[in-house]
């Protein structure tokens, strides 16, 4: 009874669920139909107004030596908006890593450096005050014993007094001079003369114990004149770090070639003896003064070069994908056929690239030579606004005229654009900042230089030091050679000075042995007579 009630019940449910599924169904195709009657009309809207195109398989900002080759804009850089995805102040792992390796790297510098010139300030003070506790210690311990000091020993006292201010002022202008730089190894000479003047004062010391100290001598003017003979022989030793330090260095005996490893820029410079950490750090001075500013921007030419020549090339495998054991045994050998392929396809483009690399250069100097022209007017023209300005100013009164630095605000921006293209077109504009620009014009706009003399600094690129320092200063440099960086120079020796962005590889050829001979030369061998005829007509 209860089964059968509680299956009509779940029948009745049924039937009402069954109507109400009808309604829903009739009620659902109608949204559908109207759904499906929208969606129509919105993609016969998209198909008019919108293209979707598939992105090529490349990075997403793409190649940045390939767009620089590529001729842009004029005003790309004021038409141009840029969308990072992360702040300029964000640091990676890799950047945590370097940063804290940069600062373990300079406090293990600093502290070497301060502990050798301590070393060297406590050496110092032991060598001076050794002369003056010789003459000191007999006066304090048998004063009653010691003879009494003349005329002879009183003019030694003068003697040692301006001999140890000689030897102070000696050693100040050679070993207390500002450090150059760090270098990796202990300076040898350097070292073996403080190791001679550490033995020296001590032998002097155990010598004085042993003769003067222990019998309590009486004769006090030998005592001086033993201060005096110290005194003197400190003195030759310096004269010989004068001669280990200073003088022997300065006759050539090597020529170092040195080339810079991105674009193959080569300098040449003639050293005396020297050891190749010392040779390295002569070339880096030198350097900073003679090469040209290292500028990354002009090495991207060739690698955007090929790779614009690589990216017309594609493979194609004319028989297919196999599916028999023969396909499925030469899949190996596919890239390596791919490969030969690519390079035999360069190797027959190579025979025109010569065409479009001469027309590319012909092209960049017509440009850089129109920059240049539009830049020289624009200055001249600026320098001239000056002039007019100076003359007009003359007639005001003191308090309303313009310094140099408000003159060259007044006269940059009629400038500004000319030299931001010629800057951009031959690749320079990350060496020049605005501020930079507008010093250099306030500069020469005090010393009353040429709009030639202004342009000078962007026509030619100059040397290193010229531009600002977070350009070119690099933290450290890192010498890599085979021999001991101790060693000195040697004939064939190669050794390589690295930093962030490239390498010094130097290369050393020793100064050949010239023979002269002498030939003399008869002073009547170089007299003639001239012989005139008669019958020639006058």
């Amino acid at each position: 009874m209860d089964t059968e009630s509680t299956y009509s019940g779940y029948s009745y449910y049924s039937g009402r669920s069954r109507g109400s599924h009808r309604h829903s169904e009739r009620n659902r195709d109608r949204d559908r139909d109207r759904d499906r009657h929208k969606s129509r009309s919105k993609d016969s809207r998209s198909e008019k107004s919108v293209t979707i195109n598939t992105p090529p398989a490349e990075p997403l900002l793409g190649d940045s030596s390939v767009r620089g080759e590529q001729v842009q804009d004029d005003n790309w850089g004021e038409t141009t908006t840029a969308v990072t995805g992360t702040s300029e102040h964000s640091l990676s792992q890799e950047d945590i890593v370097r940063i804290t390796k940069d600062l373990e790297d300079s406090v293990g510098l600093d502290c070497r450096r301060y502990l050798a010139r301590a070393l060297a300030v406590i050496l110092g003070l032991l060598v001076f005050l050794t002369p003056l506790a010789f003459l000191v210690l007999p006066h304090l311990l048998w004063p009653q014993k010691l003879q009494r000091c003349g005329t002879a020993c009183e003019g030694l006292f003068i003697s040692v007094a301006f001999k140890l201010l000689i030897l102070l002022l000696a050693v100040w202008a050679l070993f207390f001079r500002p450090a150059r730089a760090g270098l990796p190894r202990v300076f040898v000479f350097r070292a073996l003369l403080a190791v001679l003047v550490l033995l020296f004062v001590i032998s002097y010391w155990l010598f004085y114990g042993v003769r003067i100290l222990d019998p309590q001598d009486e004769n006090y003017q030998g005592i001086v004149q033993y201060a005096v003979s110290l005194v003197d022989a400190l003195l030759f030793i310096h004269y010989l770090a004068i001669v280990l330090l200073e003088l022997r260095q300065l006759q050539p005996s090597f020529s170092l070639c040195v080339t810079r490893s991105t674009d193959g820029e080569t300098r040449h410079y003639n050293l005396g003896q020297l050891s190749i950490q010392r040779a390295a750090l002569a070339i880096i001075e030198h350097y900073y003064c003679d090469f040209p500013v290292h500028n990354p921007a002009l090495l991207s030419a060739s690698k955007s070069r090929a790779a614009k020549h690589l990216a017309g090339l594609k493979v194609y495998n004319v028989d297919g994908p196999g599916n028999n054991a023969a396909a499925t045994a030469g899949a190996a050998g596919l890239a390596h056929s791919q490969s030969r392929a690519m390079i035999a396809a360069a190797a027959r483009r190579r025979d025109t690239s010569h065409n479009e690399l001469y027309y590319e250069e012909a092209e960049h100097e017509r440009r850089v030579r129109k920059r240049r022209a539009r830049l020289v007017v624009a200055v001249e023209e600026a320098f001239t606004h000056i002039k007019r300005l100076q003359d007009e100013e003359q007639k005001k009164s003191p308090g309303d005229v313009m310094d140099s630095r408000e003159a060259a605000q007044a006269i940059f921006p009629s400038m500004a654009r000319a030299l931001q293209k010629y800057l951009r077109t031959t690749k320079q504009q990350h060496c020049h900042s605005m501020e930079s620009i507008q010093q250099h014009l306030a500069f020469c706009i005090t010393n009353n230089m040429t709009p030639k003399a202004f342009l000078e600094s962007y026509l030619s690129p100059g040397p290193t030091l010229q531009y600002g320092r977070d350009h070119w200063l690099s933290r450290q440099w890192t010498l890599v050679s085979e021999a001991a960086v101790t060693s000195g120079l040697k004939d064939g020796a190669v050794f390589l000075l690295k930093c962030a962005d490239f390498s010094l590889v130097v290369t050393t050829k020793k100064i050949p042995y010239i023979q002269m001979s002498e030939e003399y030369i008869d002073p009547k061998s170089h007299k003639f007579v001239l012989r005139l005829q008669s019958e020639t007509s006058v």
